[in-house]
């Protein structure tokens, strides 16, 4: 693809529209919640909410059946929710098995 037709593409008013929308503008915003996640599997299992992981891997859930149900499909914010989906995921596994997977050292 040429320069000067990717600079009439992306100067055209529909790519205008798509960047100036909460179509665009909602999942930018929303990846901050699966950049956390994952920032956080190099943390301690210490310091999981197993609550708030299941609430925020119900949600990512939620809506990425809304993302892929809405007319035209917001793939951008799908993915966002499917990382955070994978990543809670990931946390939920190290809560449980911090908790509940592992032999206690007894304390004497």
């Amino acid at each position: 693809m040429s320069i000067r037709r990717t600079m009439s593409t992306t100067a055209s008013k529909e790519w205008r529209d798509y960047f100036m929308s909460t179509h665009f503008w909602g999942p930018v915003a929303n990846w901050g919640i699966p950049v956390a996640a994952l920032a956080d599997t190099q943390k301690s299992p210490k310091f999981i909410s197993g609550k708030m992981t299941l609430a925020l891997t119900l949600y990512s859930c939620i809506f990425m059946r809304f993302a892929y149900k809405v007319q035209p499909r917001n793939w951008l914010l799908f993915a966002c929710h499917a990382t955070n989906a994978t990543a809670q995921t990931i946390q939920g596994l190290r809560f449980l098995n911090y908790h509940y997977g592992q032999e206690k050292e007894k304390t004497v």
